[in-house]
């Protein structure tokens, strides 16, 4: 019986992949399950995957002839997984020795629906722990407890599905919105705090995740940067009252983040971007847009003002340390 499977969905990833299946090798066990989907890669990819063969006990490969994108890549994977437990790695990362281990131990030890932990963010030589935002750890808790306050970073700030591992009887909770080519994680996040019935927050920072990747979505300005916009239509779809405030904080915070990097699209995409931006944050209560300005930095609230010239004052608290 397999207790994890590990989903690690990869694109012309050559210079990494290599890396990212070597930390596998060292945290292999007879009851492990590696599924690596090939997204249509044209590089040397799967000759690289598939000389792993021999020595990564468990590993199977996913082939999809054109790319798909993340998040179908990810669903793709979890379709072919069969343990009772799943995680994911994304192919330009590496995890430390005996992490997965730790990471079953401590999901089997508390019993709940998933678990969340600390990652390690490099650039470069540079190495930095960045906590998931809970600072109760060890506690089964349940998740909706953990979106709000609206004010603070929380949970849902913290959308990245390869920190931490799953029960694979959620299901449906754990796919992807496979529209998106971008931003995926958002609504991800938010349906599994609202809809999961348990987890916890645990130290373990094993994920070793490379920053500022050539090629990677995070330093592209192409169209998929618009289904930001898609993303977070779903996260307001059906959204509870109660966390509507903190959904608008989140979307804003991160809307004056685009727009601060705007210069790495082209004219036409950052009209059509900016037309998008304006679009969904009109739709919004513009109390809790004001609010959501005010407390940003100045330099992002005048951003987000540039965009909005009719939002008016909202209160003000600003923040120490605004999200992404």
């Amino acid at each position: 019986m397999i207790t994890l499977s590990v989903v690690v969905p990869i694109r012309d990833g050559e210079r990494f992949i290599a890396d990212a299946l070597a930390s596998l090798c060292r945290n292999a066990r007879r009851d492990f399950e590696f599924i690596v989907v090939d997204d249509g890669s044209v590089d040397a990819t799967g000759a690289i995957v598939d000389d792993f063969s021999a020595d990564l006990p468990g590993l199977s490969v996913i082939r999809n002839p054109a790319p798909l994108g993340l998040a179908d890549a990810r669903n793709a994977g979890l379709s072919a997984a069969s343990g009772r437990y799943v995680t994911f790695m994304d192919g330009d990362d590496w995890l430390a020795p005996g992490y997965l281990a730790r990471l079953v131990e401590a999901i089997e030890g508390l019993g709940c629906d998933f678990v969340r932990a600390d990652h390690v963010q490099v650039e470069g030589r540079k190495r930095v722990v960045h906590r998931a935002p809970l600072a109760r750890r060890g506690a089964v808790l349940d998740p909706r407890d953990a979106i709000l306050p609206a004010g603070v970073r929380t949970m849902v700030d913290y959308p990245y599905a390869w920190a931490g591992v799953y029960r694979r009887s959620l299901r449906d909770l754990l796919h992807f919105p496979g529209s998106l080519h971008t931003a995926e994680d958002r609504p991800w996040i938010w349906r599994l705090h609202r809809e999961a019935a348990t987890f916890a927050v645990v130290s373990l920072a094993g994920v070793f995740y490379r920053r500022q990747v050539a090629g990677s979505l995070t330093q592209v300005g192409d169209e998929r940067q618009l289904h930001f916009f898609d993303a977070f239509e779903l996260v307001f779809k059906d959204l509870e009252e109660e966390f509507l405030p903190k959904a608008v904080r989140n979307f804003c915070a991160l809307l004056a983040h685009h727009l601060e990097i705007a210069d790495r699209f082209t004219p036409a995409l950052r009209a059509r971007f900016e037309e998008r931006g304006a679009q969904l944050a009109g739709s919004l209560p513009v109390e809790l847009v004001a609010e959501a300005a005010s407390g940003m930095s100045a330099s992002r609230e005048a951003t987000l003002r540039t965009l909005l010239p009719g939002l008016p004052a909202g209160s003000r608290h600003r923040r120490d340390r605004e999200d992404p």
